[in-house]
């Protein structure tokens, strides 16, 4: 366990007292529980005022649920509406692990199976230039082993503008917006990038690599996954993740577009400080479009843990083994930082990702939004960590990661 500072162990103690000499335990409970949540509160606020990012959320979980839940800084800086645990934004790539749920949810239900080559589930092909009698399989798109990879089309073209905007000019911005009616269905866009024949294929697309030889992170593929379950079940992405994932796990207040939450909850994003962005959304949706609070995503959280250890809920206990299996090789990545405790790209599951240290996860970052989303399995204990503000210097990385640290010091007192 971390050091905690002497004074916090002091109070801890005093509250306690001797438990002979009360008969109310939950009391006793609730104040012990009160104390150390205003001392990690204290020490978070601490980071705060550091003042790199607007507004963010955390939470500490274990496999009983929800530990610690906060909201610090500035959901609208305009007018000083408070960040708190229930403040929706979109978490970036950590929707890709909703992905892998539902690919396995889908297996379940004999509707595919992981090793199926792509192509059994499409209505157009994608095959790899370089080796075109290769079949790419489900499966290497969920470990990022199927040798599609970005262009820039897809930073380009795939983030959409909710609104027009009136007094702002789009073109000026660096981030590559792009206008409300320029928003396609995802299987249209995706044909339109990978189907050699479309007016956004680049031979380039693919690595010269074999499928499955190597690693390469790429939310193409990631979107692709999600394209080939829709065809595979015959539900759009998003009616059966919510089917399967967030109407069970009660997160009441998380969806995949804007129409789908209480907009009025929604996070501001700011580039930096001062610049507030447009809101917007992404046509490869299932890569990073998730909007959720850390209150929701606590649960989320918690049933990952209690999955791993072989109790989850929304999967059968051989789906949540081969989601978290390690499937991948050290010769297929070209390098693997193993000291890096948040690094999610050390090894992968199902689009999920394992550091070198243990951790499972994963992280997100997009326009005026960072997250971190992990737990330690020998432990059973997770955190996460949602901002709306992009990191912009060295400062506010410290800032962030020193978050998500002071949440690991506290996480084995919280689980007292």
């Amino acid at each position: 366990m971390n050091k905690l500072p002497l004074i916090l162990i002091f109070f801890i103690l005093l509250a306690c007292g001797d438990k002979s000499k009360t008969n109310n335990n939950e009391d006793l409970k609730k104040e012990k529980d009160s104390i150390i949540a205003d001392s990690l509160t204290s020490e978070i606020n601490k980071l705060q005022k550091e003042g790199h990012i607007n507004g963010f959320a955390v939470a500490v979980v274990n496999q009983n649920g929800t530990l610690y839940e906060h909201g610090f800084g500035y959901a609208n800086v305009k007018t000083n509406e408070n960040y708190t645990e229930h403040t929706i934004q979109n978490i970036a790539s950590i929707s890709k692990t909703f992905i892998g749920i539902a690919l396995l949810k889908a297996q379940e239900l004999g509707k595919l199976d992981l090793d199926d080559p792509i192509n059994k589930h499409l209505p157009f092909k994608v095959i790899n230039p370089y080796y075109p009698k290769e079949p790419i399989t489900i499966k290497q798109l969920a470990t990022h082993t199927s040798t599609i990879i970005d262009t820039e089309y897809y930073d380009t073209k795939s983030y959409v503008l909710k609104d027009s905007l009136q007094d702002s000019n789009v073109e000026g911005m660096v981030e590559n917006f792009n206008p409300p009616q320029t928003k396609i269905p995802i299987q249209e866009f995706l044909k339109k990038i990978l189907q050699d024949k479309g007016e956004l294929y680049k031979k380039e697309g693919f690595l010269k690599s074999k499928p499955g030889e190597k690693f390469e992170y790429s939310n193409i593929a990631a979107t692709l996954a999600a394209v080939v379950l829709e065809n595979a079940t015959g539900e759009a992405f998003d009616t059966f993740t919510t089917k399967y994932i967030l109407e069970p796990l009660n997160m009441s207040s998380s969806g995949w577009s804007f129409e789908s939450v209480d907009f009025s909850k929604h996070s501001k994003l700011y580039s930096n400080l001062q610049t507030e962005l447009p809101f917007y959304s992404l046509i490869t949706y299932p890569d990073g479009g998730m909007l959720t609070s850390a209150h929701d995503l606590a649960k989320y959280l918690t049933e990952l843990i209690k999955g791993k250890s072989g109790n989850g809920t929304i999967l059968n206990s051989n789906s949540y083994e081969e989601f978290f299996s390690e499937q991948l090789s050290a010769e297929q990545f070209t390098e693997q930082n193993k000291d890096n405790p948040y690094n999610d790209e050390y090894n992968m599951g199902i689009f999920i990702g394992h550091s070198g240290n243990g951790n499972i996860g994963h992280t997100g970052g997009d326009p005026g939004v960072s997250t971190l989303l992990f737990f330690n399995p020998k432990t059973s204990i997770g955190r996460l960590l949602i901002i709306n503000t992009s990191l912009t210097n060295q400062e506010g990385v410290n800032q962030f990661y020193g978050i998500m640290d002071k949440l690991g010091e506290f996480e084995d007192i919280l689980n007292y």
